[in-house]
């Protein structure tokens, strides 16, 4: 089993990248020849327990608030990893 500081190291990172990957995105969505993120890959980098990092960007960059996939699932995915956080830590 991997040791706790593993486990925070490789969220960290995740979260991080899922917060990059909506920056990015926003920054690419300004200009009008660049290609974007496409939404299936931030949504996955999002649902890899990055839930908090995008989450946090989306509010930051004003970014994906109006589309409900995003304003809605990504609560969603904070309460389903917080859920299951608190489970692993407890089982």
């Amino acid at each position: 089993m991997p040791s706790l500081e593993t486990i925070a190291f490789v969220l960290i990172v995740l979260n991080l990248l899922s917060f990059v990957l909506f920056g990015v995105d926003k920054l690419l969505s300004k200009s009008v020849k660049a290609r974007r993120v496409p939404e299936k890959t931030l949504l996955i980098a999002s649902a890899l327990a990055a839930s908090p990092g995008a989450l946090l960007a989306m509010v930051l960059f004003n970014h994906k608030t109006s589309k409900p996939r995003f304003r809605y699932g990504m609560p969603l995915l904070l309460t389903a990893h917080a859920a299951i956080g608190y489970w692993m830590s407890y089982s």
